[in-house]
């Protein structure tokens, strides 16, 4: 039997795959890892005290005024952190801290994020001179005690490993497994019938190759395009799907980070600009069908066309980012009534549970659709952008 997939058997046996995911991993770490920002770590616990009357009393008089927050619950989801917390039991909180990597003052610093935490009252301490600033313009960054209490002090640079990256390095893990296994299927025996995870992928890989760079780009050149194209729409929907999971490995926001979309998409600019070809840059310059009075004595169209260059890889990172962290909140924000409610009346909040729930079951359904959709206008806005730059004028 004539395996379908044989065209892209080179691209398999090659690990075309694996090494773009590598790269774009690395870019992406690079950059992201400058934005961390407020979330787990910039709340304290409560401090502890002896056990008298009067803190007893205070204790008490705390617990009492105690609310729910949704805003800090939503956005210890949303933005990335310098640990990974997986669940609160009461006063327990279990969380995976992860590596601090700092450079500042010519030298460089390495520690896990726990070390931030006191040991005992749990509360956020400095380490080694740094410090997580509480407001400000840094507020939720690693800066340097000095600058946080003079105002002043040495550039802290931050490449640590935070909980996106570390999402990044995961999906990423499990994405290069996966694809290896199929290659390895198809140049084990590439004329025996899919099977397993084959029968998973095939049908997308098709579907990017067919639908997507086929007709976007043309016959001819869609296979130069082809790894980018796949790479970038399985890396995409793989952390979509993720980022749905409520539980870890899951619940990082990663395709929800600015960061990583900004990434994604300059990937895309620097293609397309390194493909265009003469044509391409020429009708940029002079717009082809536009009044000669558009052009001189002020060049107006081609500003505008130079503009275009600019804005539409910033479309699809604003696209990506806006849609994904929108669908995020929005799942939170119900899960947060039922406990808004709740505080009021036990009652209420268990009538408003059931209403809730189905909701976020709705809600959960739609973003299993939105990551596939995502993911697809990304990968075709991309093919699209090179076709564009590849197109050749027609002659007669």
């Amino acid at each position: 039997m004539r395996p379908i997939l044989k065209p892209l058997n080179p691209f398999m046996t090659h690990l075309r795959f694996v090494r773009l995911i590598l790269v774009i991993v690395f870019f992406i770490s690079l950059i992201s890892v400058h934005q961390a920002s407020a979330g787990a770590l910039t709340q304290e616990a409560p401090v502890l005290e002896a056990a008298d009357s009067a803190s007893s009393a205070k204790l008490n008089e705390k617990t009492e005024t105690e609310k729910f927050n949704p805003g800090e619950m939503i956005m210890e989801h949303v933005v990335d952190n310098h640990e990974w917390h997986i669940l609160s039991l009461g006063h327990f909180n279990l969380t995976i801290p992860l590596p601090v990597l700092l450079w500042s003052d010519g030298k460089f610093t390495a520690f896990w994020s726990g070390k931030f935490h006191n040991e005992v009252t749990h509360a956020l301490q400095p380490y080694k001179g740094f410090v997580i600033a509480k407001e400000g313009s840094n507020k939720g960054k690693i800066t340097t005690l000095q600058e946080q209490e003079t105002g002043k002090g040495p550039k802290v640079f931050d490449f640590s490993i935070t909980k996106t990256v570390f999402a990044i390095f995961l999906s990423s893990f499990f994405l290069i497994l996966i694809f290896v296994s199929v290659a390895n299927r198809y140049k084990k025996d590439p004329n025996k019938a899919p099977s397993g995870l084959q029968n998973l992928v095939e049908p997308l890989i098709l579907f990017i190759r067919d639908d997507v760079a086929k007709s976007s780009i043309g016959e001819k050149k869609y296979e130069k395009y082809l790894p980018y194209l796949l790479t970038i729409f399985f890396f995409i929907f793989f952390n979509n799907i993720l980022g749905i999971v409520p539980f870890f490995p899951g619940g990082a926001n990663v395709t929800g980070n600015i960061a990583v979309t900004g990434v994604m998409a300059a990937f895309t600019l620097i293609i397309t600009t390194i493909s265009g070809n003469r044509h391409y840059w020429i009708d940029i310059i002079n717009t082809p069908g536009v009044p000669w009075w558009l052009k001189l004595p002020i060049p107006l169209m081609p500003i505008v066309e130079f503009i275009g260059i600019i804005t539409k890889p910033f479309v699809l990172m604003v696209r990506l980012f806006a849609n994904m962290t929108a669908g995020h909140i929005i799942i939170l924000g119900f899960i947060s009534i039922i406990f808004i409610f709740g505080q009021m009346s036990t009652a209420l909040g268990l009538g408003v549970g059931i209403p809730t729930l189905l909701f976020m079951i709705f809600m959960d359904l739609l973003e299993l659709l939105v990551a596939f959709i995502q993911a697809y206008v990304f990968t075709l806005l991309s093919a699209l952008y090179f076709g564009l730059a590849t197109i050749e004028p027609e002659h007669h």
